[in-house]
């Protein structure tokens, strides 16, 4: 899930080098934490959120094969 989140991420932002994803996993959950730089937060977060809520979409259907839910904060 890391790799693929960091790929959307890197492809939708204006300095790739500044992405950084952290993923922990717990009993119950895989935690993502997407990390870019200021200038970038607007491109990853889209208006009203809609290219957030993607991500998390892709996310999530990637993983529904597994039985974690998967949960992906941007900050």
């Amino acid at each position: 899930m890391k790799e693929l989140v960091e790929v959307i991420a890197k492809s939708l932002v204006d300095h790739p080098e500044a992405v950084e994803v952290i993923e922990t996993i717990k009993e119950d959950a895989i935690y993502i934490e997407l990390k870019v730089a200021q200038d970038d937060m607007g491109k990853v977060i889209g208006k009203q959120g809609k290219i957030a809520k993607s991500i998390r979409t892709v996310v999530k259907a990637a993983a529904s094969k597994g039985d974690k839910k998967v949960i992906v904060d941007i900050k």
